[in-house]
């Protein structure tokens, strides 16, 4: 929700450093530590390290905020690229409410991990999908891809994207005793995710 909103402030807070990093770091090995990263704080929330799970965590999602601004400072962004960059993500957000689980070890906390990893690949499949049917749709249409912006496709706009994530997986390491309220408000929130994007394609697309 707030991603597009928010995306010219994030350009300019990076550009001095997509400045330096450019010219000797490539855009997958960003990639590559975000995904390090990421992994990495599921791991320490696994073992109970709270502070080294959130530094972890918030320097993969800077490193994962960097790849693909120093690939267009390389005129090199690429499909490969954005492909991996979101099947990092993914294992990411897995591995932290994952790691959290493993901490905090509680059935409750098990049962909303398991609740909000299934809503997660709902959407994922909600989305991807939609995103490649309206690359159809275009390509027939006009001849050409529709994505020309700064992300590899289209994806349709919902009420948490990838800030949203930031804050409230922040908030779930922050306070694993609080596990199964964020994981549930998480979950909710993703599944009302999949509710706007079947609005959305009832709306557009002939039945």
């Amino acid at each position: 929700m707030l991603d597009r909103h928010l995306r010219s402030t994030k350009d300019r807070i990076a550009r001095p450093l997509v400045g330096v990093l450019y010219p000797w770091l490539p855009p997958l090995a960003l990639t590559g530590m975000s995904l390090g990263a990421g992994v990495g704080a599921g791991l320490s929330a696994a073992a109970g390290s709270t502070m080294l799970s959130l530094g972890a965590w918030w320097f993969s999602r800077i490193a994962d905020g960097l790849d693909g601004a120093v690939a267009r400072a390389r005129d090199g962004s690429s499909d490969l690229g954005g492909y991996l960059d979101v099947l990092g993500d993914t294992v990411v957000y897995a591995s932290i409410p994952l790691g959290v689980a493993f901490g905090v070890d509680d059935r409750s906390v098990w049962i909303a991990t398991g609740v909000l990893i299934a809503t997660f690949y709902v959407n994922a499949v909600s989305w991807l999908f939609l995103s490649a049917v309206i690359e159809k749709r275009t390509a027939r249409a006009t001849g050409r891809r529709s994505s020309s912006g700064p992300t590899t496709i289209v994806m349709p706009p919902g009420l948490i994207e990838g800030t949203e994530t930031i804050v409230l997986f922040t908030l779930l390491l922050a306070f694993p005793d609080h596990a199964v309220f964020w994981c549930s408000l998480m979950a909710a929130l993703v599944g009302f995710n999949v509710l706007q994007r079947l609005h959305w394609a009832r709306r557009n697309l002939p039945a």
